[in-house]
């Protein structure tokens, strides 16, 4: 049974969530707090695997209670806020707190829209009542390297230095829960000269463009939010933007990107599945393709094309992730190469050059 606290300081959003999750045999409402002093006091009496989280609360806010919980206890939070719709700020610093994911909610229309996504919330609360709290409660060590930030210039669009300079090899990444700091974790420790990347991470619309700002700023390489016919080259990370669909293609000698609209895949758009296909096809043994920390198993069909293409394919290790699901799901089925714990994958992805 995962024992879970609710704190919210709506009313209805107490009790329809604690129905919801009491439909579940396999969770156990622990209780509902309206603020993070009140749901304390419950915590002292018996500690919830699983906490539900809102972020705009009296007495202390969300973000605040979250720190202080991930530095005396770590435990599996998941933050839920209309704030984090319409912030992308909030959600950066929820999950960089360490929140194992955060759900955005309407300001109008909360109860239906609750109801309406009853499965994935439960969905999500189990997730995270099996998140590796090790991880969790890890600050993940910075490079050892100095950081220089340099502007990024691509290589001209034609002629003979054109095409020296495309990056032939490619290097596909798909991850989900728990994949905030583990993207940061990977491509904060690579020089500038690394083999361009294309990069599905499930986040919300509107959030990855904020994310990819983060990371650009942390990273030596570019680290920008697609755009339709964006060049993938050395030193540049591509990340498919929220509520669409990302895919590789190529023109000559140069990789670019399409970003389209379409259907969920794997209940995902964008689909780590749709990006690790198009690679399949078009680079083949050329890419390397990453499955990271996530639940659920979207990418891990998707990977198994790539290895059948030729390509090199490598899985985050279960005991770095936050989430073994994706991974274990692409393991499972014969995907993976081979499982390196996080803080190697930045090595894999830099024998791409050689």
């Amino acid at each position: 049974m995962i024992k879970v606290l609710v704190v919210d300081d709506s009313a209805v959003v107490r009790q329809v969530v604690t129905s919801l999750l009491q439909t579940d045999p396999e969770i156990f409402v622990l209780g509902a707090a309206s603020d993070p002093v009140a749901a304390m006091q419950k915590m002292r009496v018996e500690w919830p695997d699983v906490i539900l989280l809102d972020v705009e609360m009296p007495k202390m806010d969300g973000i605040s209670f979250l720190k202080k919980i991930m530095s005396e206890r770590p435990t599996p939070v998941i933050m839920c806020s209309t704030l984090t719709e319409a912030g992308a700020q909030t959600t950066l610093d929820a999950l960089s707190a360490g929140a194992v994911t955060v759900l955005s909610k309407p300001k109008l229309g909360i109860k239906q829209f609750l109801l309406d996504a009853s499965s994935d919330l439960l969905a999500v609360v189990k997730a995270a009542g099996r998140a590796n709290l090790k991880v969790l409660g890890t600050r993940l060590p910075p490079p050892t390297r100095i950081v220089e930030k340099r502007s990024m210039v691509a290589p001209p669009p034609g002629g003979v230095s054109a095409m020296s300079e495309t990056t032939q090899r490619v290097v596909a990444i798909g991850t989900s829960t728990g994949g905030t700091q583990a993207l940061e974790a990977v491509l904060s420790r690579l020089p500038r000269v690394s083999p361009g990347m294309v990069i599905v991470q499930h986040m919300p619309q509107e959030f990855t463009a904020a994310f990819a700002a983060r990371l650009n700023g942390l990273c030596e390489i570019e680290v920008k939010e697609a755009q339709n016919n964006d060049r993938v080259f050395q030193g540049r990370a591509l990340i498919a933007p929220g509520g669409k669909h990302m895919l590789l293609k190529r023109s000559g000698a140069q990789y670019l990107v399409e970003v389209v609209d379409g259907p969920l895949v794997n209940r995902h758009k964008p689909s780590v599945n749709v990006l690790f296909g198009s690679v399949a096809k078009v680079a083949g043994p050329n890419a390397l393709g990453i499955i990271m920390t996530g639940m659920g198993d979207d990418g891990a069909s998707g990977l198994s094309d790539m290895r059948r293409a030729g390509a090199r394919t490598i899985a985050q290790d279960e005991e770095s992730c936050v989430v073994y699901g994706m991974p274990k799901e692409a393991v499972k089925r014969g995907a993976v190469e081979k499982s390196v714990t996080l803080l190697a994958i930045d090595k894999e992805i830099l024998k791409q050059l050689s």
